[in-house]
C-alpha cells in the first residue's frame, strides 16, 4: 500500500469520538484546521467503517475500537490519537503497518487516579461506602467499630511510575509510611523506601495499590496466592488494569474475612456502554468501593488529554514529529526553514531504501537541507527537508521506492 498525501488544512477531516474535551477541536482550530467533526458518542460497525474512510486524523477514547478489520476500511487517514492512557483499544501493528502514528496521553490524569486512590484509602479505612449505603436506607450505623485513622498505616505502591509516585506524595503527607515495588530502580519520592520484590512487600503493608501497565507479565498478577501472603486486615486497590487482579479470588478473600476491603476501579470484562449491565462477583460484598473506571474521568484530567494529545497529533499533521507516539520511529524535529520544503517517508524496515531514497534525490538534482531518519524494527521513518527548486514528480518518484508504505508532502 503506496500513498502519497498533500492536504492544506482547511482539507483535512479531524474526527473526534465519544465526546472528547472540546479543548482538543479548540486547539485544531486554533491551529488553522477547519474541518473539525465533534461526536457525543463512539461509532461501531458501518458507522464506524464509513467515518474512518472519510477522516485524515481520528480521535478516540476507550470504547471505539479501531481493529485490524475497522483500520482496513480507512483511505485517507494518516493519524490516530487516543485520548487516554491506554492504547490496547487499537491495533497497533497493523496501524504501523500502514505508517499510521498513534499518540496517546500517558501522564495527563495522573492526579486524578492519585487523588482516588487517597479517597478510597480513607474511605476504606472508616467503612464510608457501607455507612453511606445503610443512611440511604434509613439505617443510621453510628459505630467506631473496625473504623481507623489511616495515619500510621503502611501503603504499599506496587509500580512506582507516574502515578505511584504521585500516590507516595500524597499518602506521605497523610502520615503514613511508604514501601514500594517496581521491576526497575526508581528515586524514592520522600521518605518512601524501595523492596526488592513482591513478595517482601506484601506481609508489611496495610494498603496493596496497584500501578502497572497490562502485559503478560502482569495478567493476573495478584493472584489467590498473593492475597493469601497479605497481613489479614488489610485493603487491596486496583486503579490500574482489570488484567491484574483475579477478581474471584478477591471475592472469595473478601468473603473469608482475610482482607478487609478492596477499592476497585477496573475489571476484566467491562460494559460497552452506560445502558448495558455491570456484572462481578464483587457486587454487594461488605466495604468493597466499586467504581466504573473513572479514575481519570475529571473535568482537569479531560482538558489535559484533549491539549496534550491534540497538540500531538498537530505536530505530526504539521511537522512530521513523532515523539510520544507509542507504535512508530520517534522524531523530535525543529521547524523546517523559512525556504524549505519537508517531505515524509514511510517504508518498510529493510536495507537499501535509504540509498535508493538519496538516489532518487540526487537525480532530481534536490538539495537536502536537512535529513532525519528513525526506525522500529518493522517501519522506517524518513523527515526530508529541501530547498522548493525540485522537480514536480519528485514525490511520485519517492512514492515509487520499493517498500514504501506512504509518503508526504507538508505544504
Amino acid at each position: 500500500m503506496t500513498k502519497t498525501l498533500s492536504y492544506p488544512k482547511e482539507k483535512i477531516h479531524v474526527l473526534l469520538l465519544e465526546g472528547i474535551h472540546t479543548t482538543a477541536a479548540e486547539r485544531f482550530e486554533k491551529a488553522g484546521y477547519t474541518h473539525v467533526e465533534r461526536l457525543t458518542t463512539s461509532l461501531q460497525g458501518e458507522d464506524l467503517h464509513a467515518a474512518i474512510a472519510k477522516a485524515h486524523v481520528i480521535g478516540v477514547r476507550s470504547r471505539t475500537h479501531l481493529t485490524e478489520e475497522v483500520l482496513s476500511h480507512a483511505r485517507r487517514l494518516f493519524a490516530i490519537g487516543c485520548f487516554c492512557i491506554g492504547t490496547n483499544q487499537v491495533h497497533l501493528e497493523t496501524a504501523a503497518k500502514m505508517g499510521i502514528p498513534v499518540f496517546n496521553a500517558p501522564h495527563s490524569n495522573t492526579r486524578s487516579v492519585a487523588e482516588l486512590v487517597l479517597a478510597e484509602t480513607v474511605m476504606l479505612y472508616r467503612g464510608l461506602g457501607d455507612k453511606n449505603s445503610a443512611a440511604h436506607q434509613g439505617q443510621w450505623a453510628k459505630s467506631a467499630k473496625g473504623s481507623h485513622e489511616v495515619r500510621g498505616k503502611t501503603i504499599g505502591i506496587v509500580g512506582y511510575g507516574h502515578i505511584g509516585s504521585q500516590v507516595s506524595i500524597l499518602a506521605e503527607a497523610f502520615g503514613m509510611r511508604v514501601l514500594y515495588y517496581d521491576v526497575e530502580p526508581k528515586l524514592p519520592m520522600g521518605n518512601a523506601q524501595q523492596v526488592d520484590s513482591l513478595a517482601e512487600l506484601l506481609p508489611q503493608v496495610d494498603v496493596l495499590t496497584l500501578h502497572v501497565p497490562a502485559d503478560p507479565s502482569t495478567e493476573r498478577m495478584v493472584t489467590a496466592e498473593v492475597m493469601a501472603a497479605m497481613k489479614p486486615g488489610s485493603h487491596l486497590i486496583n486503579a490500574s488494569r482489570g488484567s491484574v487482579v483475579d477478581i474471584e479470588a478477591l471475592a472469595h478473600s473478601i468473603k473469608s474475612g482475610h482482607l478487609a476491603g478492596a477499592a476497585v476501579d477496573v475489571y476484566p470484562v467491562e460494559p460497552k456502554n452506560n445502558q448495558e449491565p455491570f456484572v462481578s462477583a464483587l457486587r454487594g460484598l461488605p466495604n468493597v468501593i466499586l467504581t466504573p473506571h473513572i479514575g481519570g474521568s475529571t473535568l482537569e484530567a479531560q482538558q489535559n488529554i484533549g491539549l496534550e494529545v491534540a497538540h500531538k497529533l498537530i505536530e505530526y499533521s504539521d511537522q512530521g514529529a513523532t515523539l510520544g507516539a507509542v507504535n512508530f520511529p520517534a522524531l523530535s524535529l525543529a521547524r523546517p526553514a523559512e525556504k524549505a520544503h519537508r517531505l515524509l517517508h514511510v517504508h518498510r524496515n529493510r536495507p537499501g531504501v535509504l540509498g535508493e531514497l538519496n538516489r532518487v534525490l540526487a537525480d532530481a538534482e534536490a538539495n537536502i537541507l536537512a535529513q532525519h531518519l528513525q526506525t522500529t524494527r518493522e517501519v522506517g521513518y524518513v523527515v526530508l527537508d529541501i530547498d522548493r527548486n525540485y522537480p514536480d514528480d519528485l514525490v511520485k518518484r519517492l512514492s515509487e521506492i520499493e517498500g514504501t508504505i506512504r509518503s508526504r508532502i507538508l505544504l
